[in-house]
């Protein structure tokens, strides 16, 4: 069964954020979700779908939400100027895992972000996602950075 990767729409917020919710390696700082959602997801969705340089992508299979991620550009001062797309929330169904979705998910991450002229695609992983970070380097992201987090609430 083929997976087209495109933009959300409104209709898969519910889908989406059931994704964004699932079980990580990781305890994640979201409630499982609830219906109808609370209003600030279709606040945030908005707000993204408004930003020119933004965007919430699905992976669709079958005509089912399976996959999604967040991508940024990132107009940077230094480096020229140049811009920099940020990669964020990347999730993958778990009975889907490891059949191409993410590798397809990150193609048309990497694809948009050359085409908005971004010189960087880049991403933070928690450190006790090891299995990402595998999937991450077999794609061609090298670790260079350590990253840090200030929680504010």
């Amino acid at each position: 069964m083929s997976v087209l990767v495109r933009e959300a729409r409104p209709d898969d917020l519910e889908a989406i954020v059931h994704l964004l919710a699932l079980p990580q390696e990781v305890k994640r700082m979201d409630a499982p979700p609830t219906v109808p959602l609370d209003p600030r997801y279709g606040v945030a969705f908005d707000a993204i779908a408004r930003d020119p340089l933004a965007w919430v992508m699905v992976a669709e299979r079958g005509g089912r939400v399976v996959g999604v991620f967040q991508l940024n550009v990132i107009q940077h001062l230094a480096y020229g100027g140049g811009r920099v797309a940020q990669i964020e929330n990347v999730v993958v169904e778990p009975t889907l895992r490891s059949s191409g979705i993410g590798a397809l998910m990150m193609r048309e991450a990497i694809d948009r972000a050359r085409a908005h002229g971004c010189f960087r695609v880049q991403l933070t992983s928690n450190n006790v996602r090891t299995r990402a970070h595998t999937f991450y380097e077999r794609l061609g992201f090298v670790k260079t950075h350590q990253g840090m987090k200030l929680m504010l609430g």
